[in-house]
């Protein structure tokens, strides 16, 4: 439940102020009539999302139990982890820059008068969160179940889009920077748990042999499939039985990603203070500025 909230909350919420960010720039320019094309993009883009997620879920789940649904679970774990990391350090970079790259797109379509232009740039850019949030959830159901899986989606996406009318409302004095750095950082935990289970489901396939025995065994006392165990498991990436691989590749992944990930995130607001602290005063506004 608390890795789908934190999932749902980290897309919902980058899909919701692309969406309200384009809205914000065309209510100041006075385009509000192209808010019907951006709201046309974002449902295509939901639906297409939406759409593929219950196919590839339910097309593996006829193979519940075979080595088939191992493998294509191992493979949304790899994938999974891949992209979360990428999307990561890709937001920790853009954050700031996202609302005036976004509205210089937003220029450049309406000045082509194309009509449907706005609808392609929010179903682009909101279709892209919604196929990494379903290959997310898909990973998510493969190592926790289902169980709490909807409610922790269906509480994070409504804190995402509480989150983003008040982007919307208040704009440039809400940090994004701060809350995707925050967010990120969860999320590097929460990668590395699917580094151990991909790790663990390549051994029980016998296709890696190295470090397999088991160090402990937890799971009388606290079991990976309890309800305390899930949220263990989803947050931490908690093992009632991990082998030595699983161990090392989630200590492995965990400790070099979310450090460097920190380090860079520090280094950038080192850099934004020293900035600020020698930018000049702004010169006055001339009767002719507008």
């Amino acid at each position: 439940m608390l890795a789908a909230f934190v999932i749902f909350l980290r897309e919902g919420t980058e899909a919701s102020i692309i969406v309200a960010i384009l809205c914000s720039y065309l209510d100041r320019s006075g385009q509000r009539r192209h808010f019907r094309d951006v709201f046309l993009g974002v449902g295509l883009a939901a639906g297409l999302a939406t759409a593929g997620g219950f196919t590839a879920y339910y097309t593996i789940h006829s193979y519940d139990g075979s080595r088939i649904q191992t493998i294509f679970e191992t493979v949304t774990y790899v994938v999974a982890v891949v992209v979360l990391t990428y999307m990561t350090f890709w937001m920790r970079r853009h954050a700031r820059s996202m609302s005036r790259d976004l509205a210089a797109r937003a220029d450049r379509a309406l000045g082509r008068r194309e009509r449907y232009g706005l609808g392609l740039l929010a179903f682009q850019a909101v279709g892209r969160e919604g196929l990494e949030t379903a290959v997310f959830t898909l990973a998510i159901v493969f190592a926790t179940g289902t169980h709490g899986t909807l409610l922790g989606a269906a509480a994070g996406l409504v804190c995402a889009l509480g989150f983003s009318f008040a982007v919307y409302r208040l704009g440039r004095r809400i940090n994004l920077g701060i809350f995707f750095t925050v967010v990120g950082t969860l999320l590097m935990v929460f990668a590395a748990g699917l580094v151990a289970d991909a790790v663990e489901n390549l051994q029980q396939l016998g296709w890696v042999h190295v470090l397999s025995g088991h160090l402990w065994d937890t799971s009388r006392q606290l079991s990976e499939g309890s309800s305390i165990g899930d949220v263990f498991h989803s947050l931490v990436g908690y093992a009632d039985q991990p082998t030595a691989l699983q161990l090392i590749s989630y200590l492995l992944y965990a400790g070099t990603v979310v450090t460097v990930f920190i380090a860079l995130s520090r280094r950038d607001a080192r850099a934004r203070r020293f900035a600020a602290g020698h930018d000049p005063a702004p010169a006055p506004a001339t009767s002719g500025t507008s």
